[in-house]
């Protein structure tokens, strides 16, 4: 029997997809971005197990606030990729509940993706940076895998969000924008950009596992700026 390992899930989530939606975080995680808020999704085997069945019965309470917000429901983590037999069967199960599946990725799983992509609406697709040596500084992994899964989108000509995390001296400046742009343009199949502001909620969750945090020091990133950038994105 498939079964999966779930950190959370979030009730009326308002900002990871269309509408209304629950968000499904799940457990695990190989990436370690310097920014990440959720180091506490990371380790693979802990959170809670459920089966695909379990997990659906469970979102299908939801249906209503779905359908009058053309809301639905949010894989994340960790990284949803990383339990790609267990999201499978769910958002199979979705599917056949008629409720709208999202998958908020990085795209580092292990590779075996057009099936997953068949049944999923939209994937809110995590841009770490969009160079070899970028990304590496980013999450400590290599580029390959992420680049992997971009061309499967593209094969399956997947509904795309592109999400970037504008931290200060590391994935910000005018140059650097100017990169994501152009490998934004690249994508045909891409609705929306979205820029994130790096924020500091995450932090205390290091100092509670005792893990030395990445960026300290590093100033909360200015929404002004990000309104800056996000008219270079737009041009």
């Amino acid at each position: 029997m498939t079964t999966g390992r779930i950190h959370s899930i979030e009730t009326m989530g308002l900002v990871d997809g269309p509408g209304i939606r629950v968000v499904v975080f799940l457990q695990g995680c190989s990436l370690r971005c310097k920014y990440c808020h959720n180091p506490d999704t990371w380790e693979y085997g802990a959170g809670e197990e459920y089966t695909p069945e379990q997990l659906v019965n469970k979102l299908k309470r939801y249906k209503p606030y779905f359908n009058t917000s053309n809301g639905g429901v949010t894989f994340s983590g960790g990284e949803p990729l990383r339990q790609p037999k267990f999201l499978l069967e769910a958002l199979k199960l979705c599917k056949k509940e008629g409720i709208h599946t999202c998958i908020d990725t990085s795209g580092f799983g292990f590779g075996e993706y057009d099936e997953i992509l068949k049944y999923t609406d939209l994937i809110l697709f995590d841009i770490k940076d969009v160079t070899r040596e970028g990304y590496k500084n980013v999450t400590l992994v290599d580029i390959d895998e992420s680049l992997n899964f971009l061309e499967a989108m593209k094969r399956n000509k997947t509904k795309i969000w592109i999400r970037h995390v504008v931290v200060p001296g590391l994935t910000d400046g005018t140059e650097h924008i100017k990169e994501i742009k152009k490998f934004i343009e690249t994508i045909d199949n891409v609705d929306k950009v979205e820029l994130l502001p790096y924020h500091l909620l995450g932090v205390n969750k290091y100092e509670k596992m005792g893990i030395k945090y990445p960026l300290e020091g590093t100033e909360a990133m200015d929404k002004e700026k990000i309104k800056e950038y996000k008219k270079i994105i737009d041009e």
